[in-house]
């Protein structure tokens, strides 16, 4: 028979966790960035928004599933906001290449904000406005989220595992 032990109420963590999802060109760029972060729980590199279930590398980057290299972000909203996430999202990858990001070309490499839930979407649309105010051709799509298929354990916190830096991905500064 087991018991619970109560945790006095003064010695409780709570943590405060939000969702998003970035598509950014290849996953391991958009990983590396987001995941430094202050108030970046956990990055996981994935595929969205495909016709198939639990697809493999190789079948996304085949260019026949339809989904999109993506990366799922849990953060604590109280340390950073969806808002400053995002606009990190758009200068860590250049929001204004279609189908491609750098040197790496291929639909997969889509440029996205998956939305969980319309303040997400309204946000995102008035980065977009700013961005396009500012001159930038954006072509980032703003899409409901589907479901999220955590990529093969490979690419998860590939730079980290691979000692390197991203070669698609830099900051640039636009806001």
């Amino acid at each position: 028979m087991g018991y619970t032990k109560l945790i006095p109420e003064e010695e409780r963590v709570i943590i405060h966790e939000d969702t998003a999802i970035f598509a950014g060109g290849c996953f391991w760029g958009v990983e590396h960035y987001l995941q430094k972060a202050p108030g970046v729980h956990s990055v996981i590199s994935g595929y969205i928004d495909g016709h198939s279930e639990n697809p493999t590398y190789e079948e996304v980057c085949s260019g026949t599933s339809g989904h999109y290299e993506a990366v799922q972000v849990r953060f604590d909203p109280a340390q950073i906001s969806f808002k400053q996430l995002t606009k990190l999202f758009f200068e860590i990858h250049d929001p204004t290449q279609w189908n491609r990001q750098g040197h790496d070309v291929g639909e997969q490499y889509r440029s996205a904000v998956f939305y969980l839930n319309e303040e997400q979407k309204v946000i995102t649309e008035r980065l977009i406005n700013i961005l396009t105010q500012k001159g930038y051709k954006i072509v980032t799509e703003v899409k409901p989220a589907t479901t999220f298929w955590p990529a093969e354990t490979y690419h998860q916190n590939y730079y980290e595992q691979k000692g390197s830096t991203p070669y698609c991905h830099r900051y640039t500064k636009r806001f």
